[in-house]
């Protein structure tokens, strides 16, 4: 195998998604041949280094495994949490494989969660983040008038820049309304902030689908595999979207 990038064999590998193994080198986590090596342009090759994460001799994957979770609320989606939180990776006891989230969900928003060991189809499905839908369901402490809801489509601006046209329609009318928005990047805490520059606060958000790709009749906590359809269509999805984003 020829020499690559540490950080791209470490998201290969399933240890962390491209820019946490960026954080992982940075912060001295990682040995090659039993030195540490935080340079970020550094490469290796796995068959011939021995890379060591944390004093963990790192694998190429035996298989590569594609999961949908429904993650919880009060849940962190990261491999481990300093504070001591529950994280998504306490959910998935008994999984052989070695795998890490996609992208992420915050601590009180809910719903579908990819996780796999794929490097390059997570790395792909987050650089394509501008582009790759991601539809949520949403309640809030109030309606939007029709001129806010057309603002909202349209995009507000949010610290300086205006969001992408989203999609928007409501799915239950209530005192408390719920909701569907349609997404085309992934800003942090995007969906509650648009919302707040109305007025008005994000009770319960949850994620439906991502791609193709939908959560259906999981159950909080629960999780599944991919089909090698489902699989083949989200790989087919996000390289159409990194092609969108390079025109």
């Amino acid at each position: 195998m020829a020499e690559e990038r540490i950080q791209k064999i470490l998201s290969q590998a399933g240890v962390a998604s491209r820019r946490q193994a960026e954080q992982i080198m940075v912060a001295g986590r990682v040995t090659v041949n039993g030195s540490v090596v935080t340079e970020l342009g550094s490469k290796a090759d796995l068959d011939r280094d021995h890379i060591k994460v944390d004093g963990r001799l790192i694998h190429a994957p035996r298989r590569l495994v594609y999961i949908v979770l429904n993650k919880p609320n009060n849940t962190v989606t990261t491999v481990s949490d300093p504070q001591h939180r529950a994280t998504v990776m306490e959910l998935l006891r008994g999984l052989k494989e070695r795998v890490y989230p996609v992208g992420r969900l915050d601590y009180h928003s809910e719903g579908l969660l990819l996780m796999t060991n794929d490097g390059e189809l997570a790395n792909a499905i987050m650089s394509a983040a501008t582009h790759l839908p991601k539809t949520y369901v949403v309640k809030v402490n109030g309606s939007l008038t029709g001129p806010q809801e057309q603002q909202f489509r349209e995009g507000i601006p949010l610290s300086g820049r205006r969001t992408m046209p989203a999609g928007l329609r409501v799915v239950h009318q209530a005192e408390n309304p719920w909701y569907e928005v349609r997404l085309f990047e992934g800003r942090n805490n995007q969906i509650r902030l648009m919302f707040k520059h109305f007025g008005f606060l994000v009770e319960k958000l949850r994620r439906v689908r991502i791609g193709p790709i939908e959560l259906g009749s999981l159950k909080p906590g629960q999780f599944r595999y991919l089909t090698d359809e489902e699989a083949q269509k989200l790989k087919r999805a996000a390289a159409r979207a990194i092609q969108q984003e390079a025109v």
